[in-house]
């Protein structure tokens, strides 16, 4: 059996966007921060355990939900594309005006056991907004109907998403010890972060827009 898988050109560009995606705080990152500041680095990782579960679960939804989509109604699957660009740009602005509470973020998180905190992390990533919108807004622009196998693309893709993000998160988590504490107590970081994470945002969306009218 011949497992199709999306162009060379559209893995790259994606690996760039997942990178830029992985690498703006958000909520799992901020998690996996104060946890690993907390608690130490092995709490950290099994934090990053069960972001990582939580995002096989967003890859199986996206395997399904999306194919059937496609299967369904090409014209809805473009709707969908688009949409989800549009609301990447929204989210990306609504984030640049949003203050940020410092004293919220720099409160003390009550211990946990490992498996308490594996549990918790995968609640965190399974409801993040961040990576749902990633695989429902932006994966579809990388995924080409006319090679076949939509349900495989979207599984590539969301595997070297995934094992990308387990990467950097656990970077995060083992680092998180000596820079986590600046960043948990520097307003200046968090009162900047917004901008950038709004940005990120924005700039997925127009890049999203645009791969869009480059495929038929």
């Amino acid at each position: 059996m011949v497992i199709v898988i999306p162009s060379a050109a559209s893995i790259g560009v994606f690996s760039i966007a997942a990178v830029l995606l992985l690498l703006t705080p958000g909520p799992a990152v901020l998690y996996i921060v104060a946890r690993s500041v907390e608690q130490g680095r092995i709490a950290g990782l099994a934090s990053v355990c069960g972001i990582t579960t939580g995002t096989l679960v967003h890859v199986l939804a996206a395997a399904l939900g999306l194919s059937a989509l496609l299967a369904s109604s090409a014209l809805a699957f473009a709707v969908v594309k688009y949409a989800g660009a549009a609301y990447l740009i929204y989210i990306g602005v609504r984030r640049i005006l949003t203050r940020t509470d410092v004293q919220t973020s720099q409160s003390k998180l009550p211990k946990r056991s490992l498996g308490r905190l594996y549990r918790d992390g995968f609640l965190v990533n399974l409801l993040n907004p961040k990576t749902a919108l990633f695989f429902l807004a932006f994966l579809p622009q990388f995924i080409d109907p006319s090679r076949g196998a939509v349900a495989a693309q979207i599984t590539f893709l969301g595997l070297l998403f995934t094992l990308m993000g387990l990467t950097s998160d656990s970077l995060y988590a083992l680092i998180a010890g000596a820079a986590g504490r600046w960043v948990k107590r520097s307003g200046r970081y968090l009162r900047w972060e917004r901008y950038v994470t709004g940005s990120v945002f924005i700039g997925l969306g127009v890049t999203a827009a645009v791969a869009g009218t480059g495929r038929k």
